[in-house]
This record gives structure tokens, sequence and C-alpha cells, in this order.
């Protein structure tokens, strides 16, 4: 048995996908669906004795499906440790009735054993020094409710450590929304294989840690189903971001126009070209108001900075760019939608953010159509304007919301927010780092900047977008770490963002953080 967590690389799927796999196990590999969950409640008992090897007391809420049987496979092998153990089984007075299949094999195999099984009770006291949570599975779709949200409230207000197995109860696994309500774990053990809502919206405060175990199931059988959705990585960025040659010159790699920085928001275009800078484009400029353009200069001296009155004088000043950025402070003004207008006219790779979104949603663009050379970077707030929906529906579905915009727009979309998404209509790949410290201003500045240098460099807007979601992340974690989350600052990034696009780079021996990825 081994414990996976969301590492680059790691397939999600759909919760009928896992039932899917769980099913050709059975059937074409012959392997017994009482003999799966044996080793289900073996892995997550020996992972328990892990991080808690002192407790000797458990208590296992089990509902009538296969996770309920799971803990009732727990509860035998740890009650053969001479462990105290409390199982309760949720569900009314008919719930031991409404066991079937082999979570009612896992009752008599776990009772022949001598394991206690009581009906719970509202208010009976829960025991245990650790709580195993094998309440509702996968296979939830309406919201909680009733006694079995009553105890999830409880289970939230014990302050005692949980184990949750395969979903945290009440969250949906394919979406990460909580339906009412759901068990905050500490743990979260997955079987077979990773649903892809344990790592977005309010899967990433429910499961606590998560880590998979697929139950030592063949390679092959994983082939037989297209997951559609991967956890993005550093492999990509290693394999993209070769060593430069000796001969290089600022040509090589790329200029990217960053347009934007209304009056009172030069602060945005000002992070997003220092970021494209960092990120390795050969030239950066910035079109903005004139009054901005000496802050630009003093702020950062490489960057070239040009004051623009109209969407005629921006024109002939992308003639000389590579990418463009475009969103950035720019606003809503009448300048703001001729400059966007005019961007949106060039060939050129682009890069959306910001109000340069909330134009588009406007309708500020004359027929923008789709196109496949764009990254849209919306937040849930801006894909809802989008759209045309609330950010509560953005939100009840994610994966759903992230495939809706592209295909409507084209080209790439980022859907930031916990558990960000890039999707290219294609493929969709989902970002397992990052922090709260992000939600902060400025942060999707730098976003943009890193994008659309990467793109400056000659990488594809889905490669590039990939690359600079993770990284932009990973920068965020590695100063978390070492600074604490509150108080963190969008501008301290750009240093470890600049590591970070360095793959080659080591850290100094003594540093304390050990060696980038």
């Amino acid at each position: 048995m081994s414990y996976i967590p969301p590492v680059a690389g790691v397939e999600l799927y759909t919760a009928a996908q896992t039932r899917q796999l769980d099913c050709i196990a059975i059937e074409q590999y012959h392997i017994p669906g009482f003999e799966l969950m044996q080793r289900a409640g073996r892995a997550a008992y020996r992972l328990l004795r892990q991080r808690w090897p002192q407790a000797s007391r458990l208590t296992l809420l089990c509902g009538g499906g296969n996770n309920g049987g799971d803990g009732l496979v727990i509860a035998a092998l740890a009650q053969a440790q001479q462990l105290e153990v409390q199982v309760l089984l949720v569900g009314g007075a008919q719930a031991r009735d409404r066991l079937s299949g082999e979570a009612l094999e896992a009752l008599h195999w776990a009772e022949s054993r001598g394991v206690k099984v009581e009906v719970y009770a509202e208010g009976v006291p829960l025991t245990g020094e650790v709580i195993v949570d094998g309440l509702l599975g996968t296979g939830l779709s309406g919201e909680v409710r009733g006694e079995t949200a009553a105890l999830i409230e409880r289970i939230n207000q014990s302050g005692m450590p949980v184990l949750a197995l395969d979903v945290p109860s009440g969250l949906c696994a394919d979406t990460g929304a909580m339906l009412g309500c759901a068990v905050r774990a500490t743990l979260t053990l997955s079987f077979i294989a990773l649903n892809r809502g344990l790592l977005t919206h309010h899967g990433v405060e429910c499961c606590g840690e998560l880590l998979l175990d697929r139950l030592d199931l063949p390679e092959a059988l994983y082939a037989e189903l297209d997951a559609q959705v991967e956890v993005m990585g550093t492999e990509q960025r290693q394999s993209a971001l070769q060593a430069r040659p000796r001969a290089a010159h600022k040509g090589d790699f790329g200029h990217v126009m960053v347009i934007g920085g209304d009056r009172g928001m030069a602060g945005a275009v000002v992070m997003a070209s220092e970021a494209a800078l960092r990120a390795g484009a050969g030239l950066v400029s910035v079109a903005t108001r004139a009054e901005h353009v000496g802050l630009c200069t003093n702020n950062q001296p490489e960057i070239m900075s040009h004051g623009v009155l109209s969407g005629q004088e921006l024109e002939p000043l992308m003639a000389r760019a590579s990418v463009l950025a475009i969103g950035p402070g720019l606003g809503q003004s009448a300048w703001s939608g001729q400059l966007l207008q005019m961007a949106q006219q060039q060939s050129l790779p682009l890069v959306m953010d910001a109000d340069a979104l909330n134009l588009l949603s406007q309708g500020r663009l004359v027929d923008p159509g789709r196109r496949d050379n764009w990254v849209l970077t919306p937040h849930p707030g801006e894909a809802a304007r989008l759209l045309g929906c609330s950010v509560a529906q953005i939100q009840a579905d994610r994966f759903q919301a992230v495939n809706q915009l592209q295909q409507r727009y084209g080209g790439v979309i980022v859907l930031k927010g916990a558990g960000t998404l890039v999707c290219d209509g294609q493929t969709t790949k989902l970002c397992s780092r990052g922090n709260p410290g992000m939600a902060s201003g400025g942060m999707g500045d730098l976003l943009t900047g890193v994008i659309a240098a990467l793109l400056a460099q000659g990488l594809g807007v889905f490669e590039a977008s990939v690359i600079g979601v993770d990284v932009h992340a990973q920068a965020a974690d590695r100063v978390a770490q070492r600074w604490g989350e509150r108080g963190l600052a969008a501008t301290d990034l750009i240093p470890e963002i600049r590591r970070l696009l360095n793959p080659e780079l080591r850290l100094a021996a003594g540093d304390g953080r050990g060696e980038y990825e």
C-alpha cells in the first residue's frame, strides 16, 4: 500500500468514473468487491495508526454506503489490536435493514469478530480520540439534512481529529461544492482514484490533507477511462524552459506590451510589467495614461513606458510587440474601451484580465468572436459576468464553468480561485498549489505578466498558462512558508517567480528551504 498526494500528473475523475473503475476491477480483473473493501479498510487503518499512534479509542461513524462498510472493516482491525472502538451506524432505526451488498457483508464480518455496532441516536457521546467519517460517499447529490446534518455539525465542533473515507461527508466529489454542510476533515483518504471536486472550491478546506490509495489495482485498469482533468506540476516547466543559448539576444525572448493603468490604477501595470520582465521577456513596454509614465520608469527603468490618449496612439506602439497583455488597471472608461478595441483587432497573442474581461462581458468589443491565441484569466466574479450568470452558479461547478467559457470564447481559460483551472477545450489542468494569502490585490496582475512573458518566449497558449499558474501559486506558497499567509503582498512573489522559472537554479546551502523542484 502506498499513499499518493495530489502531485503533478495525477488524474482526477468524476464520482461516476471512479465507480466505473471499481466495476472494471470487479468484472474484468475478477477482484471481489468485498476484497476491495477490505483493502480500503486496511489502507485507512494503517494510515490512521501512522498519524495518530497514541490514540487508543476510535469513533467510527458509518452510513449505509460502501464507505460505511470501509469503516466497519477499520473497526474490526482496530478491535483486533485491542483499541476501544465505538461504531455508530447512522440512518435511524432502520439503518441496519438498509445495508446491502459489500456494506452488509462488512457488517456481518465485523460483528463476527466481536465488534459491537450500535445505531446512532442524537446526543450519544462521541468517545473516540479520533473520528472516522464513513457517513456519506461520493454518490451524494442532494443537500444533507436532518440527523446527518446535525451529526456533521457535532463532528466539526468536537475538536477531534477526523479521518474522512473517500470524501468528507457533505462535499460534492465532482464539484467541490458543500451540499448544505460538510465535515471538515483533518485527513482524507480516497480510494482507487481522486475525485476532482476534492481539489477545488470547498474541497480544499474540507479535505484537510488529501491522499490516495489505489488499492494495488493494475495500471492497465486506468487506461480504460479518459479522466480529462489532471493535476499540474513542475515536469512540464522543466521540459519547456531549457537553458538559453549562449549567443542569445533580447529579441529571442519576445516583447510584451502591458496595456492599462487608468487614472488611480497605475500600480497594476507596474506589477504586471515587472512580472513579465522577471519571468524572462526580452523586452517589456507599457502603454498607460501619460501621467503614469514617470512612475513606471522610476519603478523599473528597464521597462519602456508610453503615454497614450487613445486607441489610435496605441496602434503604432503595438507594431513592436510580440505579445499583448491588457486589463491590469485598465478601468472601464471610454479611453479603456478604445485601447481594448484596438488591442483585440491585432493578431498577436493576447492575455486578458480584470477590466478587459469586464468590458468584454459588457459587449464593448465589436464582434470579438472566438480566437485561438488568447488567454482569458477571470476570477469567479468576472467569469459570472462573461457567462451572464451568478457567482454561485460558477462556484457550484467550476469544471462546467471553465468549459462553457472556453466553448464561448475559445483560446485558453484560466478560472482562478481555490483549485485554479486551466482549460483549452481538450484538456483541463488543476493547480493544487496556492494559499489563502493570495487573496490580496495585485495577484492577478502578476499572473497576467508571467503568462504573457512565457508566450513571448515561444511557449504555446496552453503551456504558458499552465506553467504560469503553477509558478505563480508555488511562489506564493514559498513566501507564505517563510513569512506567513497574513500580509502576503503580490510583489513579494516576484523574486520567487524568477527563481522558479530558472529550473537549473539551486538555492544556496544554508538557506533552510531545500532545493527547488
